[in-house]
């Protein structure tokens, strides 16, 4: 697992989040400080995370 933070695009608070270097995936998870949905997608090359993207999800 990696820990990764990054900003809310919702509320621009820095949040924490466990990252399992064994899968790249896209998911939503909603925000733990605000709890708007935001779309997560990780790329990982081996266990070196390549790209991190989060993007609101208009409602």
């Amino acid at each position: 697992m990696l820990e990764h933070f990054f900003q809310c695009p919702y509320c621009w608070e820095q949040i924490s989040m466990l990252l399992d270097k064994s899968v790249s995936e896209k998911y939503i998870e909603d925000c733990e400080i605000c709890c708007n949905p935001i779309q997560i997608t990780t790329l990982f090359s081996g266990s070196e995370l390549i790209n991190f993207e989060v993007k609101s999800i208009e409602q």
